[in-house]
């Protein structure tokens, strides 16, 4: 919704601002520069990257235009699960939540967390690290060097679609300029004509620069910003679950491994103490 408001911001400033200097708008209308710049930005695109990371920014580019689904929410869910599980693991011992972990879309326990089933990538990053713990073969802190390896990777992967969108955004005032200087090129083979029709053809020409500019920084630029931060929300997740299930690892009580958990998030999701036990003696 914001990038909506966002977009429509930027074409009144511009557009309202040129039409309020007495300016007339169809003048910026050259479906031919959209052309040649859309064309070229599309093409190189398409040249400059892998059939991975388009396909992976064509799936992301939708993914803008939706709010964020790490809200804190979907974190009090997360938390509240890590505290049933460890808990059962505390009680029962480690090899109870086998099954839990094994087919957590049978298991009763990650059928209470909807909003956490729904993501795959965190359920699989949750649950293979608990077969770890339940099989005991690694130490804490060689977990947390494959967690550290595996969280990184997530995130290289996540920042592809943002890398690609800001190098196409900042490629876009120079296919503008390519534009503009086909108008120059058509202006001087029209040289013979009325200084009126000049005029025209340069105006024409700049357009191009000035299209290539705006959609640069107006509205490829920033999405590419935007999914930047995207990328950086999905890797808290992750983050969060490691602190928690290495805190278990060293010793400490489902209440105070969730804990650190909590103080892992950013203040802007993170729970209050009390807000969270309250959800988590709710769902249990």
């Amino acid at each position: 919704m914001l990038v909506i408001v966002g977009y429509l911001v930027v074409v009144a400033g511009v557009f309202g601002g040129f039409a309020l200097s007495g300016a007339h708008l169809g003048a910026l209308f050259q479906p031919l520069e959209l052309m040649m710049i859309g064309g070229g930005a599309a093409g190189a695109f398409f040249v400059g990257n892998s059939s991975k990371a388009v396909k992976a920014s064509l799936k992301a580019i939708p993914t803008v235009f939706k709010g964020s689904k790490y809200t804190k929410a979907s974190y009090m869910e997360l938390m509240a699960l890590l505290y049933e599980l460890l808990g059962k693991m505390r009680k029962e011992g480690l090899m109870s939540i086998e099954g839990d972990v094994e087919r957590p879309a049978e298991s009763p326990i990650f059928s209470k967390y909807p909003k956490i089933t729904a993501d795959h990538h965190v359920v699989e990053f949750m649950t293979d690290y608990l077969r770890i713990m339940v099989s005991g073969n690694l130490n804490a802190m060689e977990i947390e060097n494959l967690m550290d390896v595996e969280i990184e990777t997530h995130h290289h992967e996540s920042l592809i679609p943002a890398h690609v969108l800001t190098k196409v955004g900042e490629g876009l005032p120079a296919f503008g300029i390519v534009a503009a200087v086909m108008g120059v090129v058509h202006t001087m083979e029209s040289v013979g004509a009325p200084p009126a029709e000049l005029g025209i053809m340069i105006a024409h020409a700049l357009v191009g620069t000035f299209l290539g500019i705006l959609l640069a920084y107006g509205f490829v630029g920033p999405l590419g910003s935007l999914l930047e931060q995207k990328a950086e929300e999905s890797s808290k997740m992750f983050q969060t679950i490691k602190v928690t299930l290495l805190a278990s690892l060293n010793g400490y009580a489902p209440a105070m491994a969730v804990e650190f958990g909590r103080k892992a998030l950013n203040s802007t999701e993170r729970p209050g103490f009390s807000e969270l036990e309250e959800h988590v003696k709710q769902k249990r």
